[in-house]
Order: structure tokens, then C-alpha cells, then sequence
């Protein structure tokens, strides 16, 4: 039997990699953070100077990409490259390259391989809509536009980052329009996925409300 999953996703700044980060540590689970694979291929793309309009050549790296998530962390080829992800114009670039059908496609593998024992905590957009349809809990992590760009503002600030909150706002609303009306794997709630607004919540409070859906779900199947 495969490992269990329990996918969080949602649109940017939601909290939900921070909040499945803690939770798969609780757990004693892996992590993934699919968000982070966008951007490394955006990253990587912008090192070698390839348009991100070329679907084959960014395809190709996709297929090329050694990462590891590892104590909050991503690693790229060996190097902690986390800190540069959070920089808005990956981020950016990130979106434009999740909409080519080539790109998904060659992550979709590397997405399935970090499904292992005990379990998997997987993030992103659209983890319970395709890519782990048969998850044991799904879940999607929502709250205000507003609030999502003052935690945004506040986590580049803290890294040292130079940032403008009118221009995080206008960003994020722009990439939520880009994520919801892309013609492969359109950001939305799964049909059997819980709904979370931590538009009020912290991490703490979030965790929490995804364990106890996460230990009913195992009660009614025992």
C-alpha cells in the first residue's frame, strides 16, 4: 500500500508551506513543497538565460532538477537556496512557468517521488486535484488578499529583502487570477477537500485544526 498523504494547498502567501513544513515535522513525515520545484526551474531558467516562454528548454531543466527538502530548507545540486526563492521576482517567474503543460508534466514524477514511509505532507496548488488525488485528508489553505501580502511584506522584511506592500497586493492579486484561470490544473479546492480561513489563524492554530481532521479521518477508518 502506498504511503498516506495529506495535501495542503492554496494560493500564494496562504501560510501553507510553513503550516505543512510543522505539520509533516509533528508527523515524523516527509515534506514537499511543490510551490518551491516552480520556482527552482523559474530560477534556474533566469541562471542560464533561457526565455521562460520556451516550454521544451524549461521542460528540460525541470527534468534536470536535484533538490532536497530538508529541515525547512530547500537545497538545490547540494546548495540551501531558500532564501532566494522567497525573492518576488522567482516567485514571479514561478507563475509563468507553472502554466506550460511540459513543465507540469516533467515535475509530476519528481512530485510522486517523495511519496514515502511513514507519509507524505505535500503543498502547493494543485496536490489533491491531480497530483495526489487519492490522499488520505486534503486541504485548502485560503485568507484574505490583504492578509497574505502583510505576511508576505513581513517575511521579506525579516530576510532583508527591499519590498512595497501596494506592490505585493497588486502581485498577489494578479497571480491569483493567473493560478485560477490557467487551462492546466487551475487553482480550486478539491471536491473532497476541508476548507481553512486563517485570515485569523496563526501556524499554531492552523496545525492544529489539520491534525484533528487528520486523526478523525483515521478514527473513522478504523
Amino acid at each position: 500500500m502506498s504511503a498516506p498523504v495529506i495535501t495542503i494547498d492554496g494560493p500564494t502567501a496562504s501560510g501553507k508551506g510553513t503550516v505543512a513544513e510543522k505539520l509533516a515535522r509533528t508527523l515524523g513525515w516527509a515534506w514537499l513543497d511543490s510551490g518551491a520545484l516552480y520556482r527552482l526551474c523559474a530560477l534556474q531558467a533566469q541562471r542560464e538565460g533561457v526565455d521562460l516562454d520556451d516550454e521544451e528548454r524549461v521542460a528540460q531543466i525541470a527534468r534536470a532538477l536535484r533538490v532536497r527538502f530538508a529541515q525547512g530548507c530547500v537545497e538545490l545540486d547540494g546548495h540551501d537556496v531558500t532564501d532566494v526563492l522567497r525573492d518576488e521576482s522567482v516567485g514571479n517567474a514561478a507563475s509563468r512557468v507553472a502554466v506550460l503543460p511540459a513543465v507540469r508534466e516533467a515535475l509530476l514524477a519528481l512530485q510522486r517521488g517523495f511519496r514515502v514511509a511513514p507519509g507524505l505532507v505535500a503543498d502547493g496548488r494543485d496536490m489533491g486535484t491531480v497530483v495526489f488525488p487519492d490522499a488520505e485528508l486534503k486541504v485548502f489553505l485560503t485568507a484574505s488578499v490583504e492578509s497574505r501580502a502583510e505576511r508576505r511584506y513581513k517575511q521579506l522584511i525579516e530576510k532583508g529583502f527591499s519590498a512595497k506592500l501596494p506592490d505585493l497586493l497588486r502581485d498577489l492579486q494578479q497571480r491569483d487570477a493567473r493560478d485560477a484561470n490557467r487551462a492546466v490544473a487551475p487553482l480550486r479546492p478539491a471536491e473532497d477537500a476541508i476548507v481553512i480561513d486563517s485570515t485569523h489563524l496563526d501556524v499554531d492554530a492552523t496545525v492544529e485544526r489539520v491534525l484533528k481532521a487528520h486523526h478523525a479521518r483515521r478514527r473513522r477508518a478504523c
